[in-house]
């Protein structure tokens, strides 16, 4: 068994409901699964879109990376995702990223182990930290808080979402 977190994003169709079933079905392949709250970003390399809502998912898996891969498409495919039809960066129902797989480093056309982006990119990192406060990506030996504390703001913060607030309510 290895220890996976994994980066989801959604800015077509209801996000936030999106990225809610697609945990569901994700706690079908990891073990001891556990969620980050909901972030809310500005889209990054192609701006002309809607934000994008954010989180991230950590487990454990006995999937090789190639085949927690191949699950992972098959998740984004039943969510509508068609890579072959769509933009680059581009809007999208679903995308799931797996951001690091253990201590592992792979490089392969396209399987890239830790996320070639995951260091510039705050909408990543900041919903890994509430997961996992002292982690460390492998690639380049520094924390993810540190990583995150260097960048400049990119326009990510929390969702409140209602549904933490909803046995308070009357």
């Amino acid at each position: 068994m290895e220890k996976v977190w994994l980066g989801l994003g959604s800015n077509r169709g209801e996000s936030s409901a999106i990225l809610k079933a697609a945990v569901d079905e994700l706690r079908a392949l990891l073990s001891e699964c556990r969620s980050s709250g909901l972030w809310r970003s500005r889209a990054r390399y192609h701006e002309d879109q809607e934000d994008f809502f954010n989180m991230a998912v950590c487990g454990m898996t006995d999937l090789s990376p190639r085949g927690l891969l191949d699950k992972i498409h098959e998740i984004e495919a039943r969510f509508g995702r068609d890579r072959s039809r769509e933009i680059k960066k581009g809007p999208r129902t679903l995308d799931i990223d797996i951001l690091l797989y253990g201590e592992k480093i792979i490089t392969e056309p396209d399987l890239i182990i830790p996320h070639p982006g995951l260091a510039e990119r705050k909408f990543a990192l900041l919903p890994l930290l509430e997961l996992d406060y002292d982690l460390l990506h492998p690639g380049l030996d520094i924390s993810i808080q540190r990583l995150a504390a260097a960048l400049p703001p990119q326009g990510i913060y929390p969702v409140n979402d209602r549904q933490y607030d909803e046995p308070y309510s009357e």
